[in-house]
C-alpha cells in the first residue's frame, strides 16, 4: 500500500474535563473555542488534521474514537491517531493548548524521524506537544494494553528530547507547553501572553 507523506495533526479531545466543568474543546479563548486555536497552528505543518477521543466531528475536524474504553489517557489518543494515519508520523497537541505556536510545531515536524521529538521542561516530558514516528505504534498500542502512558512508552524507547536550550532558539518561550485545564489557567495564560496566536514579545 502507498503511504501518505507528511504528517499527522493530531488533538487530544477525549478527556472528562472535570476541572474545566464542560468541554474543554470548545471552552472559549479570546472569542474562539480552544480546539480552534490548536487546529489553526497545526494546520501549516500538517497534510491532515483530526480530532482523537471523539465519536463525533468537532470545529469541522474528522473524529476518531479512542481504542476501547474511553478516558484512558493521552496514550489512548496516540493510538487511535497511528491507527488513523497511514503510516506517517503523528504531531500530537491536547486541546487545551490554545497558545501552541505553528513554529515550534513545524520544527518538530522536521526533527521527528525514528525517534519521537519530546520537548523537555524542567526535566518534564511534554508529551502532549511532540512528534512521534509511525515506528512506534506497535509499542504504543502494547503499552495501551497494559494500562500504561506515553511516558512509559518514553521509558522504553529512545527519544530525541529537546531541550530548553534547543526549543528557545526556535523562539519559544514556554506558552506551548501551557495546559489551559481550568478557567484560572486560562486566566492565567491570557495575562501572560495575551491571545493565542500572538508572536512572543
Amino acid at each position: 500500500m502507498v503511504r501518505d507523506a507528511g504528517i499527522v495533526g493530531a488533538i487530544l479531545a477525549g478527556g472528562a474535563s472535570t476541572r474545566m466543568g464542560r468541554d474543554k474543546a470548545l471552552v472559549p479563548v479570546a472569542g474562539r473555542p480552544m480546539v480552534e486555536w490548536v487546529a489553526e497552528a497545526l494546520a501549516p505543518v500538517c497534510t491532515e488534521v483530526i480530532v482523537v477521543g471523539r465519536a463525533e466531528p468537532v470545529a469541522g475536524l474528522r473524529a476518531v474514537p479512542d481504542p476501547g474504553r474511553p478516558h484512558r489517557g493521552p496514550l489512548s489518543g496516540l493510538v487511535a491517531a497511528f491507527q488513523a494515519s497511514g503510516g506517517r508520523p503523528v504531531l500530537l497537541v491536547a486541546t487545551d493548548q490554545p497558545w501552541v505556536r505553528t513554529t515550534t510545531l513545524r520544527h518538530l515536524t522536521e526533527r521527528v524521524g525514528d525517534l519521537a521529538a519530546v520537548p523537555v521542561v524542567d526535566g518534564v516530558r511534554q508529551t502532549t506537544c511532540a512528534a512521534y514516528p509511525a515506528a512506534l505504534s506497535d509499542l504504543a498500542g502494547d503499552e495501551l494494553d497494559g494500562d500504561g502512558s506515553i511516558q512509559t512508552v518514553l521509558d522504553v524507547a529512545a527519544f530525541d528530547p529537546v531541550t530548553e536550550r534547543e526549543w528557545r532558539a526556535w523562539g519559544e518561550d514556554g506558552r506551548s507547553f501551557f495546559g489551559a485545564d481550568d478557567p484560572e489557567a486560562i486566566e492565567e495564560g491570557l495575562r501572560r501572553w495575551g491571545p493565542p496566536g500572538q508572536p512572543p514579545m
